[in-house]
């Protein structure tokens, strides 16, 4: 679904209504193909407003993803569902009317196009996570090893630098060992 920016003045009084099922797989996988191995159809609902020469898209976003686990890269469905709120101008001129906290703001220009399937796909891209575990993964008790390597979690990394001495102070520690036993 496309709209040219400079059409939707017809949505001034009341928006258009989003309610539809796209089929972003085949987008997704060539597009993004070490992020995503398959989606589900896109659930989208939402409106599309115009205000004064600009045009605001919110809308629930809803699909699952295969992903590869980022510890072994065995496929894991991921389930998002996720709300996508975008305000498009004509120019830059009409910025001052957002703050910047508000929400995202971009410029397209008076001739630019609102492409729904590319705004779905790009937000569907940054909701995946760095770190997916199959559930086999979240469940292990430890973390896998192998002949000469493990894995280490961060907050196992932490302790063992903090409680690691320095070995050009370790001969210091000799010098007060009475010190030592008050801690």
């Amino acid at each position: 679904m496309k709209w040219a920016l400079s059409d939707l003045h017809r949505y001034q009084d009341e928006p258009l209504h989003i309610n539809s099922t796209l089929d972003l797989n085949a987008s997704l996988t060539d597009r993004f193909p070490e992020t995503v191995l398959a989606a589900t159809p896109v659930t989208v609902d939402g409106y599309l407003s115009y205000d004064k020469g600009d045009a605001t898209l919110s809308a629930r976003v809803e699909l699952v993803l295969t992903v590869p686990s980022s510890r072994s890269l065995a496929p894991v469905e991921l389930p998002l569902n996720f709300t996508i709120t975008e305000t498009y101008l004509p120019d830059d001129s009409h910025r001052g009317r957002y703050e910047e906290e508000d929400q995202l703001v971009l410029t397209l220009g008076p001739s630019s196009v609102i492409d729904l399937d590319e705004i779905v796909m790009e937000n569907i891209i940054e909701q995946v996570p760095l770190r997916v575990l199959t559930p086999a993964e979240e469940a292990a008790e430890r973390l896998p090893e192998g002949k000469g390597w493990s894995m280490v979690d961060e907050a196992t990394l932490d302790e063992e630098q903090t409680n690691q001495v320095d070995p050009r102070f370790a001969k210091l520690k000799n010098l007060f060992p009475d010190q030592d036993s008050r801690d």
